[in-house]
């Protein structure tokens, strides 16, 4: 249901990503709320938010035997800096990147372990309070519970569809990062998920 785990995702950051300098990677404005993270954070962020979804919020229903271990719980998954790697351990795009191509892998295997039915079936409550525009772009997976509005429900198809969504945005984040120094963007991005929306932030430097 999700190919474009397998490379397409990780290609597209890689070829966005050739040859920027340390400097153009750390760029970063309070001029646009999308310029307040650089390049290097952008990756960050999405490198450890498979992990983060499919063990820290996903592992007791998807593994009930018990988490499989990976290296560096805590650089990854439980880092100090806000919903991104441990900058003291992963810095170097390489070390950003080679977590980015591990979760990716390890969401495939979850996806492989799993059939359409139990991917649409299987849900996790979640606070989707300040997350209303899940419920724009998500065309079924994300509910809301009607006994309290800053609740509902999410499940294991519309969390993939979700990552898919996160890396397309900050992915066009990254080109406005890099538009924003003067340089071109490479890649086309798929106009689709959040930052298709109609009311997403999407001003240009």
């Amino acid at each position: 249901m999700f190919p474009q785990f397998r490379n397409e995702i990780f290609d597209m950051y890689v070829e966005e990503l050739a040859g920027l300098t340390d400097e153009q990677l750390d760029f970063q404005s309070d001029r646009w709320g999308w310029s307040e993270w650089s390049i290097r954070r952008n990756v960050s962020h999405v490198a450890s938010g498979d992990f983060r979804w499919l063990l820290q919020r996903w592992g007791e229903r998807l593994f009930t035997e018990g988490l499989p271990e990976i290296e560096d719980w805590d650089g990854i998954i439980a880092s100090p800096y806000d919903r991104r790697l441990d900058e003291t351990k992963y810095w170097e795009m390489d070390a950003i990147l080679a977590v980015f191509r591990k979760g990716l892998d390890f969401s495939l295997s979850v996806l492989e372990s799993e059939t359409v039915d139990s991917l649409r079936s299987r849900e996790l409550p979640s606070n989707i309070g300040g997350q209303l525009h899940w419920l724009q772009a998500h065309p079924s997976g994300v509910r809301p519970d009607p006994a309290d509005p800053a609740q509902g429900y999410i499940s294991l198809e519309a969390t993939f569809r979700h990552r898919y969504f996160e890396y397309l945005t900050h992915l066009y984040n990254i080109q406005r990062l890099k538009k924003a120094q003067g340089l071109p963007a490479v890649g086309a991005i798929p106009f689709e998920g959040y930052h298709a929306l109609p009311d997403w932030d999407r001003s240009e430097p």
